[in-house]
């Protein structure tokens, strides 16, 4: 996984120094460095990083300053000279807090900790989702679907105790859903944890059947089968 990073910082030498630490790390991606909160803001619209390495310090607008006007911010991680202002940073539910000057090692470790924040945030992801039903919205939590089927421009999602008709795509259900569901048809989407019975080219999924597609046969077995089968 990589996590996509910004500098921003009023200082030359800082930049240059956070760049030279970024490099040395696999997993992080820098999309740009910026020399105040206001070139920030800039980028901020064309881009969308995970991670924020952000100086407090700086002309026109500080670091916590600039925090405020997000609605929305990405994570950060603090780069300062000053320690008075940890207790405002954590407030501001920051990732970490560096003082400069500022070694690699303690910069490896914010970045493991970001790793880490962002690797959970994408395994566990959000439990349920709402779908437009007859001019509702009807919250559905991923675990009670059984499976969802495409029809046209519409979508059946059927759950432990009823199927729900909305107007959308499969492959834009498919972004909003966690680890654990498999295609394997076109038009279909299982979740394996209610998969009761593989036979031939059929999945029992409680008590619906799901195709299985010839050309998705191999990846599905190997998904939810090979990794799962008592060998003699």
């Amino acid at each position: 996984m990589k996590v996509s990073c910004i500098i921003t910082d009023d200082e030359p030498l800082a930049r240059k120094g956070l760049q030279g630490y970024i490099e040395k790390i696999p997993f992080l991606d820098l999309v740009a460095t910026c020399e105040s909160a206001l070139e920030l803001n800039l980028e901020l619209k064309q881009k969308k990083p995970d991670l924020l390495f952000l100086d407090i310090e700086m002309p026109y607008l500080t670091g916590i300053e600039f925090l405020r006007t997000q609605a929305q911010p990405p994570k950060v991680i603090f780069t300062t000279a000053y320690e008075q202002y940890a207790l405002q940073g954590f407030e501001l539910d920051v990732l970490d807090y560096l003082l400069k000057p500022i070694s690699f090692e303690r910069f490896l470790k914010a970045a493991n900790k970001a790793a880490d924040y962002f690797s959970e945030r994408e395994q566990k992801g959000p439990a349920y989702l709402f779908i437009k039903v007859e001019g509702k919205l009807e919250k559905v939590v991923f675990d009670d679907i059984l499976f969802i089927e495409a029809l046209e421009n519409y979508l059946a999602i059927y759950t432990k105790v009823r199927k729900y008709i909305t107007h959308a795509t499969l492959k834009s259900m498919q972004e909003n859903l966690p680890a654990g569901f498999v295609q394997p048809h076109k038009s279909y989407v299982v979740n394996v944890a209610h998969i009761t019975a593989v036979q031939g080219n059929m999945l029992q999924v409680e008590q619906y059947q799901v195709p299985i597609s010839k050309y998705q046969k191999e990846e599905v077995l190997e998904k939810i089968v090979n990794r799962h089968l008592l060998k003699k």
